[in-house]
């Protein structure tokens, strides 16, 4: 939404409209936001890759759908070629008043950089390098950043607006369609919905805020430039943001403007091309396009030939010298026709009310119908705007001449012509290949079945990957459910097939017959398992970006009391110490966490188990760990053992090994297993690490506790525990409790908002 359009649309829109232009950025929200809310209703009744497109094509069927799909990916096209447009008018005119050798390349330069950086946006998505959240964040804060300097500096600096409408108000409306590309980005929330988290809430709340802040800071953007610069120097200005900025902020200001429409530019075009793709994925789904373009790479593992194709038509408009206002408004031109056929889908959908469309998020009865049929009539009302001028003109076909009224513009001519398109491929292509009926059936497993009160069952979540431990994890995690019975216990086998971001979720699946067969081979032999063990089991499989965030968010729907997880017994000194996927959640898991590195066979919780006995908040996990293997094995053992140092204690008159007895029994006590039968070992030793290492090498089975603290240990579970999980070559078991920490800002205000 911050891209291209704040930084350089503003010179375009005074010259269309002069100040009035702040109206055309307002009256372009409000389009936006009656769109975002219809779109809300529909991204949480479907939530599937697509979009609109995907919307349209289940409601109003393959016709209305060919003609959205190819505009949604033709004004994404344009969209991402008007962004590295306006990429190359900050890099060279902008950065070339800074340094030397990027000045004075003229329209040439510009397309160049504007081709050069397409290329390598198409090349990232292509290979699938992963674009991080936290550098993202980033960006975006600093831009927000930015911009609130300029308005607020812009504010103080008292701006002067001259004639404030010196077009008339049909300029003013015409313009509303030029500036709408940078409404765009909304749609992107959309067309990812099925990633979002409880959409119900994040998705509305999200549309909603990206389409009202950015408009706020439009109209204060466009506030600011006309009452700063003449309409004449802010018109012929190629970055007029930053000429803006040089007048209240100094050339420090100007560059730091600069640099951030860099930032936005590139981030925006980035995004488009990934949405494009997604788009692509859909119609070929439904046979809309051909499934050629939807073929996944066998190495990068994103749908490649959609990303190229995108990327050459991005270069070819660059290339041919488009120029950025026309860019802008068949792009915006695109979008109006899509939403305008999402108002309608919101009404056939609500009259129709089919089976599987149950949004989570409704319009308010209030508002509706009057929101997707004002929010069409708006659509309509500016796609007409564009489409003509209001200057008579005659036509001549032959020996006739025709009067007309009005004159067609440029842009409603190509507008035109990509929705002629559309209605030819269906015709020509998609009309005997389509699905026409009913939503599509996709390899995604059911939703598991909710249980009456999700409280009331004690819940094990066992996350499977390697079908050479699995049998031993789900005996491990048995064992514990086994040890609440009383509570109504179950396992959930879980598998995940981790997909990158520039691949649909859907996408990779389709095309990934082998692992999907990998994957439900796995969660059939968990069922075969758990019904030799006795114990209730349900599977999920789940397709996501990230392992480690899938788990942590299963472990929150299923009210998990306990989470088991395999482990190889290596660790790392880089990003990740345990692995990428348990890292995560043996941090942030709500519950308690079982991390297994299982040994030979015969000794995986079986055998003589030791327990690490220590004064640790999780050591009694541990203990109770053990103590429901012991329970569920066939003659296994349980040993708890102590190291304690020589040195005597002044303070009190006891032997090393009566204070280490003593540390056994306290924490059986807090354990609860004081009534069982087990054995104690108290060893005396100074080198602690080494003892633990060589006693540990006598038993089976080790269980130890976390002994982590502090958020900035640079340990999972601790030092020790980790130590010895990866130098003795035996099972070991490290357990913690549930994970408490201190609450973050960004937690306080989300629950505030929850409130």
């Amino acid at each position: 939404m911050i891209g291209a359009g704040i930084f350089v649309l503003p010179s375009i829109a005074a010259q269309q409209a002069g100040p009035a232009s702040m109206i055309s950025f307002f009256a372009g929200g409000i389009v936006s936001l009656l769109a975002a809310l219809s779109l809300s209703e529909l991204a949480t009744g479907m939530p599937k890759a697509g979009g609109s497109y995907y919307y349209v094509n289940r409601a109003l069927g393959p016709f209305f759908g060919s003609i959205v799909g190819w505009g949604m990916w033709a004004g994404l096209t344009f969209a991402s070629a008007f962004y590295m447009i306006g990429f190359g008018q900050y890099l060279l005119p902008g950065l070339g008043q800074y340094i030397g050798f990027l000045a004075g390349w003229g329209q040439l330069g510009i397309t160049v950089a504007a081709l050069v950086m397409a290329a390598l946006l198409t090349a990232v998505n292509y290979y699938g390098v992963k674009e991080t959240g936290s550098l993202q964040n980033v960006i975006v804060l600093t831009l927000v950043g930015l911009i609130v300097a300029f308005l607020a500096l812009g504010f103080i600096s008292g701006p002067t607006i001259g004639e404030f409408n010196p077009e008339g108000w049909p300029a003013v409306a015409a313009t509303i369609g030029t500036v709408y590309v940078t409404f765009i980005g909304f749609e992107v929330i959309a067309t990812s919905a099925e990633e979002i988290k409880n959409p119900s809430r994040n998705l509305p709340l999200a549309m909603i805020a990206s389409v009202v802040t950015p408009t706020l800071m439009y109209v204060g953007v466009m506030f600011v430039s006309t009452g700063t610069l003449s309409i004449d120097a802010l018109a012929t200005s190629e970055v007029p943001v930053a000429d803006v900025a040089t007048e209240f902020m100094g050339s420090l200001g100007a560059l730091a403007m600069i640099v951030g429409a860099v930032l936005a530019t590139v981030s925006s075009a980035n995004a488009s091309i990934l949405s494009a793709a997604r788009v692509n994925f859909a119609m070929g789904r439904d046979r809309i396009l051909i499934n050629w373009l939807n073929e996944v790479h066998e190495r990068f593992r994103t749908p490649y030939r959609a990303i190229t194709a995108t990327g050459i038509i991005t270069l070819v408009l660059i290339a041919i010298g488009v120029g950025i206002g026309t860019l802008a408004e068949v792009a915006s031109f695109m979008y109006l026709v899509t939403y305008a056929l999402v108002h309608v889908t919101v009404v056939v959908l609500r009259r129709a009310n089919p089976e599987a469309y149950d949004p989570a998020f409704q319009i308010p009865s209030i508002l509706y119908p009057v929101v997707p049929v004002v929010g069409m009539l708006a659509c309509l009302a500016v796609l007409f705007q564009m489409s003509v001028e209001f200057v008579p003109a005659v036509v001549t076909l032959g020996p006739v001449e025709f009067a007309l009224p009005v004159t067609p513009t440029p842009v409603g001519a190509i507008g035109t012509v990509l929705v002629a398109f559309g209605i030819g491929w269906y015709y020509l292509y998609a009309r005997d290949r389509a699905l026409s009926e009913s939503l599509v059936g996709e390899a995604i497993a059911p939703e598991p079945t909710v249980v009456a009160n999700g409280d009331d069952r004690y819940r094990v979540v066992v996350p499977v990957a390697n079908p050479e431990t699995e049998q031993d994890l789900l005996r491990m995690a048995a064992a514990s459910a086994h040890a609440h019975e009383d509570e109504n216990a179950e396992v959930i086998a879980v598998n995940v097939i981790e997909v990158p971001r520039q691949t649909s979720l859907s996408q990779d699946l389709e095309f990934e017959e082998e692992r999907v067969e990998r994957q439900q081979q796995l969660l059939d032999s968990a069922r075969d398992i758990a019904a030799d063990l006795d114990i209730g089991l349900r599977t999920r499989a789940i397709v996501g970006r990230n392992a480690g965030s899938v788990i942590l968010d299963v472990i929150e729907e299923e009210h998990a009391d306990h989470v088991l997880l395999g482990w190889q017994g290596t660790r790392s000194r880089r990003e990740h110490v345990l692995g990428s996927t348990i890292d995560p959640v043996i941090g942030r898991a709500p519950c308690d966490a079982t991390l297994v590195k299982l040994g030979t066979e015969g000794g995986r919780g079986e055998g003589d188990i030791m327990v690490l006995a220590g004064r640790g908040p999780h050591a009694p996990i541990a203990a109770r760990r053990a103590s429901e293997f012991v329970a569920a094995a066939d003659d296994a053992s349980l040993t708890l053992l102590n190291v304690q140092s020589p040195e005597t204690d002044t303070d009190v008159e006891s032997s090393p090994t009566e204070r280490g007895e003593a540390v056994i029994e306290e924490l059986a006590e807090r354990a609860g297993i004081q009534y069982m039968s087990y054995e104690t070992e108290v060893r005396v030793a100074e080198d602690t690490e080494q003892t633990i290492l060589e006693a540990a090498a006598e038993y089976d089975t080790i269980c130890v506790g976390a002994t982590r603290s502090g958020a900035i240990s640079q340990a999972v579970f601790g030092s020790l525990p980790e130590t010895v999980g990866e130098e003795v070559d035996k099972t070991v078991v490290m357990a913690r409790g549930p994970e408490e920490s201190a609450m973050s800002v960004r937690e306080a205000l989300l629950r505030r908002l929850e409130v």
